[in-house]
Formats: C-alpha cells, sequence, structure tokens
C-alpha cells in the first residue's frame, strides 16, 4: 500500500472509530510500550508508514513519516556525517521516529544540544476526529502563533496520530573524547559547572561510583586543548552509547527505577539510594522502592517511574497540579473530543 492510500485509510479508520466513540490503542514498533498507562482499545498501527519523505543535507533538514525506524534514518544521516542531534534512545531495532517524538526522550547530549521538542520543524498528524492536519513546515520560523506541531511530543499519541514529522539535523563533531575523573559528587558538579563557565566543548556528562565522566566534541584541536586545561584518564566512548539506548548496567540492575529531573543546583534527591546523574546534575536516575513525586516537586522538579523491565506503573508521571490539568483537558478536547486517542496513555481521563 503506497504512502497516500495508508494514510487515507488511516484517516478513515480514525474517523470511524470517532463516530463509534471506539478507543484506539496507537501502536508501530511497540519499543516504548513500558513508558506510560496502559491503554484499552483497537490496535491502530502505523508500522507500515515508513519511508524517508526528504532528507535535504544542505538544508540539515529530514522529514521521515512515523513508522520509519530510527535506525534508518542515522544510517542515511551518517553518509552526510549528520546526527539527531537530541540523542532519542534506541529501545531496540523497532524504534522508530514517531515513537521518539511521541514520547519525547533525549539522550545525553540533550543539555548542551537542547530537547526532542527543539528540533521538530512540522508534523502532519490525524486528530481524533479522523482529519488530515498539518502544522509547521520545514524551517526554523515559519509561522506566528502557537507552534502546534511542538505539542505533539511528549505527548504519546493522545493529541494526534503521527503521520510524519520534520526535524533539524546537526553535523556530527569532528572529535569525541571522553575523560574520568574520580571525586566526591559535590566536588564533581562544582568542577563541572566551573569548566562549562570556562567555555570548553562539552556535550555530555555522568556521575556514578564516585566517578565524574565528561564528553568534549568540538575540533581535534578543541578537543585536545580542552583535554590538555582540565586533565583526566581518557576513557571510551562507548559510554554513552549504553547511557543513550538505556543499556548500561544501571538500567539492567534496577526494576523500581525512578527518573528524576530537577534544576542541577537542588539538593541530593533520594540520598542512601543507588543513583546515576546526567545533564550536569538535571537528571537523576535513582533505584527506589518509595514513591518519589513529593521530593521532586519539592526540590523544583518531577518524577517518572521508568520500569524498563517488569510491571507497567498505573501511575508513572508526576500529578499535575488542577491548573495543568484543566489545560490538558482542554488541549485534549480540542485536538480529540471523544477521547479516542490513546486515553489515559499520560493521565486517567486524558
Amino acid at each position: 500500500m503506497s504512502g497516500h492510500d495508508l494514510t487515507e485509510d488511516l484517516c478513515a479508520r480514525v474517523g470511524h472509530a470517532f463516530n463509534a466513540r471506539q478507543p484506539l490503542r496507537i501502536t508501530a514498533g511497540n519499543s516504548k510500550s513500558f513508558y506510560g498507562r496502559k491503554v484499552e482499545g483497537d490496535d491502530i498501527s502505523v508500522a507500515g508508514h515508513t519511508g524517508i519523505i526528504e532528507y535535504r543535507a544542505s538544508e540539515l533538514v529530514l522529514t521521515a513519516r512515523s513508522g520509519t525506524r530510527l535506525s534508518e534514518i542515522e544510517d542515511a544521516l551518517a553518509e552526510n556525517r549528520q546526527m539527531l542531534a537530541f540523542a532519542p534512545p534506541l529501545h531496540g531495532p523497532y524504534s522508530t521516529l514517531g515513537g521518539s517524538i511521541a514520547t519525547g526522550l533525549s539522550g545525553p547530549r540533550r543539555p548542551f544540544a537542547g530537547a526532542a521538542r527543539d528540533f521538530v520543524l512540522g508534523t502532519t498528524i490525524i486528530n481524533g476526529k479522523g482529519e488530515r492536519l498539518k502544522f509547521g513546515g520545514q524551517v526554523m520560523k515559519n509561522v506566528a502563533g502557537y507552534d502546534a506541531s511542538r505539542l505533539m511530543v511528549g505527548a504519546q499519541g493522545t493529541l494526534g496520530l503521527l503521520l510524519d514529522v520534520s526535524v533539524k539535523v546537526l553535523p556530527r563533531p569532528e572529535s569525541e573524547i571522553t575523560l574520568c575523573f574520580e571525586m566526591d559528587f559535590e566536588p564533581a558538579h562544582d568542577k563541572l559547572r566551573q569548566w562549562i563557565l570556562q567555555g570548553h566543548p562539552f556535550s555530555a556528562s555522568c556521575y556514578s561510583g564516585n566517578q565524574l565522566y565528561i564528553r568534549l566534541s568540538s575540533t581535534i584541536n578543541a578537543t585536545r586543548s580542552a583535554h590538555a586545561s582540565i586533565g583526566g584518564e581518557l576513557q571510551s566512548n562507548n559510554l554513552w552509547t549504553s547511557l543513550r539506548h538505556q543499556t548500561h548496567e544501571f538500567f539492567r540492575q534496577h526494576q523500581n527505577l525512578w527518573r528524576v529531573s530537577v534544576p542541577p543546583s537542588a539538593e541530593t534527591i533520594a540520598s542512601g539510594q543507588a543513583q546515576l546523574t546526567e545533564w550536569n546534575g538535571a537528571l537523576h536516575w535513582i533505584a527506589s522502592d518509595t514513591e518519589l513525586f513529593t521530593k521532586a516537586r519539592e526540590a523544583g522538579g518531577h518524577a517518572t517511574q521508568y520500569r524498563l523491565f517488569g510491571e507497567i506503573s498505573d501511575n508513572p508521571f508526576q500529578p499535575l497540579s488542577s491548573t495543568m490539568l484543566a489545560l490538558h483537558q482542554r488541549l485534549k478536547k480540542s485536538f480529540d473530543p471523544e477521547n479516542i486517542l490513546n486515553p489515559g496513555r499520560l493521565y486517567p481521563g486524558l
């Protein structure tokens, strides 16, 4: 079936579900099925809606259908020494572009390059009435008013079924090196902030097991100069691949894992628990059998139960305030008036 025919078929199926008020569960590679609440409904798959529609390497723009595997996209980008700079995790070979945008997850480069939302230029979706809608475009500034395409990032299909996505891509750095320092947590993050202020070309950081790891990305001369300035032992760059794709042993060792995002200046969350810290102290992976929503909120951040393995949580995401809940409900009503698209994936009733 051609891309056009499959789009028409998907629109018809959503339109029928709208008329019948029948919930739909959006699927593709299913590599991120662990991330979110269980959805009850008829499966509607975009796994066959694949292919790179347009790739303009000279303009750093790529448009692809939502079911396109990330591995295919990254292979195409690698031929031109380019990359998806937000480094979405691949939870297996079937991870898709649509899944990475729908979940909005970003990898180790995120605090230096930007989040998934920052790279989305435009989307085409099917809303909850079966209507095909296009938002944004293929340039960084092409619309006035609300940027509805970026609302789809992290919405997990609750606002629309993604058909295709246009993203900005970036050149790969000429040189990348990883350095390791043995030091306690607080001195490590003081040093890290100091080095960043000095303008060194950081692209990732991680603290685990009394070790601070940093990645430098730039020209060969710039990374060599930074290494000479700050010292540290050279390590393999493979660490960042395992952190990005969450195959690092830390993720394999702990089932009750929490993803806690707080300001880097916040006090340590859940001290005494097994932890791995990324994003210059802003992202904490914490193994805990007790809920961390309260502590995360008190620290000015938010938490997510992140169960890569084991049973999916009934309420994995930080509870919403009454104001935010009302806003989410209005958005849901606008895009999906009968609440048929991935209902309850994020929160009950949404």
